[in-house]
């Protein structure tokens, strides 16, 4: 049984960490609130936006797209991009492992050659430990992203795709749907158009597109023509799309991080609890110790005296 002063070095040493995931705890909730808002305030747009490029896919003559980013090529696939979205740090709990558990099942699943983007230090690390075909990587990134900051990813992303050396771009990222709940899901990038059936391999790891609601026969008008809407709304679009997926895993993240310490610090006052019972035990013990010591000596010392 450990001493009384073990134990209590042990309930000091809790009780600090406790203070620490306390701190975390209010951080992160903080943060959660600025990022649910800014999630929150670009859903709708991006969703919005995500049909009317849906629609105009749609509208297109069968084998003609209406714009390069658009357009399904006539081959199989090849080869996939997958922009992964993690966590610079760590302390959030199963966030970062769900996501990439869910990347790698569906790179597998998907068994084409496939080249990674990682957002996150926590995603590079662990495709750089695994060997993976690591492309680019863009860490740290800031904690509260702009549009210019996520440019450079759709710029690398949508030129591999328009010269050929990739043939599918994937998002895989966190989506948020409440503070307790958060879902890793795969998106398709590029092109700009739903999955077809002969793709449902890898339709478990899908996040479902909006729902096309273009009537049959309905075609866009277009002013002054296509091809100058569409070729400065597309590339925007992209942009939009990850700048989306960022927003919905950093509110993941944040998240994710405020329960686990929560789940933490009830953690450590458990334990301090149980801790306190075993140091009352051992000092309950130490006493009675010394009150055995004392009369003992004081029954040893009476003996003395009646033998002289």
């Amino acid at each position: 049984m450990p001493t009384a002063r073990e134990v209590k070095n042990r309930i000091r040493g809790v009780k600090n960490i406790m203070q620490v995931t306390r701190a975390l705890e209010a951080v992160s909730a903080s943060k959660v609130r600025r990022a649910t808002q800014s999630v929150l305030a670009t859903r709708s747009y991006t969703t919005n936006a995500w049909e009317i490029l849906l629609n105009i896919a749609g509208s297109a003559s069968p084998g003609m797209a209406l714009h390069p980013l658009l357009d399904v090529r006539s081959k199989a696939p090849e080869s996939i991009t997958i922009i992964l979205i993690t966590g610079d740090r760590g302390l959030a709990g199963a966030y970062n492992s769900n996501i990439l558990r869910v990347a790698r099942q569906f790179a597998a699943r998907s068994g084409l050659a496939t080249q990674w983007v990682a957002v996150g230090r926590k995603g590079r690390d662990s495709l750089i430990r695994s060997r993976s075909n690591v492309i680019a990587e863009f860490t740290p990134m800031p904690p509260r992203p702009a549009v210019a900051d996520i440019s450079p990813i759709a710029q690398l992303v949508m030129d591999d795709y328009l010269s050929g050396k990739t043939d599918e771009v994937y998002l895989a990222y966190t989506d948020f749907v409440n503070t307790l709940t958060q879902k890793p899901v795969i998106q398709r990038l590029l092109p700009l158009t739903p999955m077809t059936p002969n793709q449902l391999a890898v339709a478990d790891y899908l996040k479902k597109p909006p729902t096309v609601t273009l009537a049959k026969g309905q075609i866009y008008e277009y002013e002054p023509n296509a091809n100058a809407i569409l070729d400065e709304i597309v590339p925007k679009f992209t942009v939009m799309v990850i700048y989306q997926a960022l927003l919905e895993a950093l509110a993941s993240e944040h998240s994710s991080r405020m329960v686990a310490m929560r789940n933490a610090t009830d953690s450590a006052k458990d334990l301090v609890t149980g801790l306190q019972l075993v140091y009352n035990k051992a000092r309950q013990a130490g006493i009675t110790s010394e009150i055995l010591d004392i009369v003992g000596g004081v029954e040893a010392l009476r003996t003395q005296l009646g033998q002289n």
